[in-house]
């Protein structure tokens, strides 16, 4: 064997040693984003804040987008597999904080602690893989990353269904521990990755300014301040200062937290963009949902997350098939048009839906849009880490997943104010005089005990409430299409970053040292 076909073997067995770690870490990743989806109607009930639910979603989305910059850049400038040791205890902390909460104050508060970490997760995955595998190869892992997405996807609302209709919902978070712990583990003793190189600083103020700018905004979405005007114009102050002062330092700085030249290529430019609208329409879309079957449909918790199989099983397929297809011709462009245009009906088909929809035309939408958004989310992170340098593999990963994320907290955040201006004004005077401050303690077992003309007036408002927000999500989904048209079709590498990196076969005397590094 001569030294090339020896240093492809090396690369690839590295890819197969660490691929176990980084589906787990992924796995949990995506299950700690839609475990929460169908329990949450009944935490926030436990917890008397079923007013609160968005903010629940909410904290622990802005506690995971604003460190996803940091943490990207972080692992560029130390080493990919230190942060996402960090990130994973993090992780493992906020669960354990999460199972303890006595209120939905508290709540929040531990999930941002838990949100810290699971942003590095998703971030540290997804740079370590691009990497270990070339642009090109990385098609034909997109089937075993989309597998583990969906089965975390689906695992998600039907354990955490299961969990709160037959255990507390405390159990959740308690099965994170031993999980989190087994993935750091893993991580530990089977990742290894090129030396880093040293000598970058971090622009530490920079990701401070980007942060408060995100948190900001996220807030300032979220609306909503009954008696405290002045809320919302010192937010949406603090979030243009913010962003003025990080536009500011990043031109200034050699090296800021994400650099602005990257924009300059539409190849980064466009994909960032999708990401931010896709996050916005689908992710609110699949925090809400659940609450709609549950509430105006009647449907147990157990059966709402069983629902969202539709959509996991539309999303591996085309997950699957298109990554296979762009290994096979190195073509990627279609797949995000079609994409974008498959799933725009799906959510408009939500908006037409009412406490009496049929449950097949529930399923026939989410299919759809499981099909379209397939399509999409990994073809975009795809094309970005084929547009950027080694050195910027951490930020540019992160930037085109973070810009997803604060598209799924503002969207969350605003779907999530409309649906409770709408619902409060749905709901019959006389009904809502009577249940008084109950009314933010409803949940699907709560319903169970109330009048039976009581329970169908308050599905009937849920039922009338929700569908409508679908139809604006459905909108910034077609704005997402539209972009795509756009979106230049360039060669992708056959060389991944560690093809170079990784220390050469002659150098064997080094090489255990070498690959120890990084870390």
């Amino acid at each position: 064997m001569d030294d090339a076909q020896q240093h492809t073997e090396k690369v690839h067995s590295a890819i197969r040693t660490a691929l176990p770690g980084i589906l787990l870490v992924m796995f949990l990743g995506t299950l700690d984003q839609t475990v929460m989806a169908s329990a949450l109607p009944t935490v926030a009930g436990d917890l008397g804040g079923l007013d609160q639910m968005s903010t629940i979603i909410t904290g622990y989305l802005v506690a995971a987008t604003a460190a996803m910059p940091l943490t990207g850049k972080l692992g560029d400038a130390f080493g990919r597999k230190r942060i996402l040791q960090a990130s994973l205890i993090f992780f493992i902390i906020g669960a354990g904080l999460c199972s303890l909460a006595q209120s939905v104050p508290q709540l929040i508060a531990f999930r941002a602690i838990q949100g810290i970490g699971g942003g590095g997760l998703m971030i540290g995955a997804q740079s370590i893989i691009g990497e270990l595998v070339s642009p090109r190869e990385r098609g034909r892992l997109l089937g075993i990353i989309g597998a583990a997405f969906v089965m975390a996807a689906v695992a998600g609302p039907l354990a955490g269904g299961a969990v709160v209709d037959h255990f507390s919902w405390r159990w959740i978070f308690y099965f994170y521990v031993p999980f989190g712990l087994a993935a750091l583990a893993v991580v530990t003793f089977t990742l290894r990755l090129p030396a880093t190189p040293r000598g970058r600083r971090v622009d530490y103020g920079g990701a401070a300014l980007l942060g408060l700018a995100i948190v900001s905004v996220i807030f300032l979405s979220s609306g909503g301040y009954p008696g405290q005007v002045w809320v919302s114009p010192v937010l949406g102050g603090v979030a243009l200062v913010a962003l003025a002062a990080w536009l500011f330092r990043a031109r200034r700085t050699a090296d800021p937290i994400i650099p602005l030249s990257l924009f300059r290529d539409p190849a980064f430019a466009i994909p960032t963009a999708v990401s931010f609208l896709v996050g916005f329409a689908m992710f609110a879309t699949l925090n809400y949902l659940p609450a709609f079957l549950q509430v105006g449909m009647g449907m147990s918790a157990t059966a709402s997350g069983g629902m969202l199989i539709s959509l996991m099983a539309g999303l591996l397929l085309t997950t699957s098939g298109s990554g296979a297809l762009i290994t096979l011709t190195g073509r990627y462009k279609l797949y995000p048009v079609a994409g974008t245009l498959l799933a725009v009906p799906g959510l408009w088909l939500f908006s037409t839906m009412d406490s009496s929809s049929s449950p097949w035309l529930v399923l026939l939408s989410m299919l759809l849009l499981g099909l379209g958004i397939g399509l999409v989310m990994q073809v975009m992170v795809l094309v970005v880490q084929n547009s950027v340098e080694r050195r910027d593999l951490g930020a540019a990963t992160s930037t085109v997943t973070f810009l997803r994320q604060v598209g799924a907290a503002v969207g969350v955040a605003v779907l999530g104010s409309l649906i409770t201006a709408r619902f409060a004004a749905a709901v019959p005077a006389s009904l809502a005089a009577a249940l008084g401050s109950r009314i933010n303690s409803l949940t699907p077992k709560t319903l169970e005990a109330l009048p039976a003309a009581d329970r169908i007036a308050v599905a009937q408002a849920f039922g009338h409430a929700l569908p409508p927000v679908f139809g604006f999500a459905a909108v910034v989904l077609a704005v997402a299409f539209v972009l795509t048209l756009f979106l230049p079709e360039r060669e992708l590498r056959t060389t991944a970053h560690s093809d170079t990196a990784l220390p050469e076969p002659s150098d064997a005397a080094d090489s255990t040292a070498r690959g120890a590094q990084d870390d």
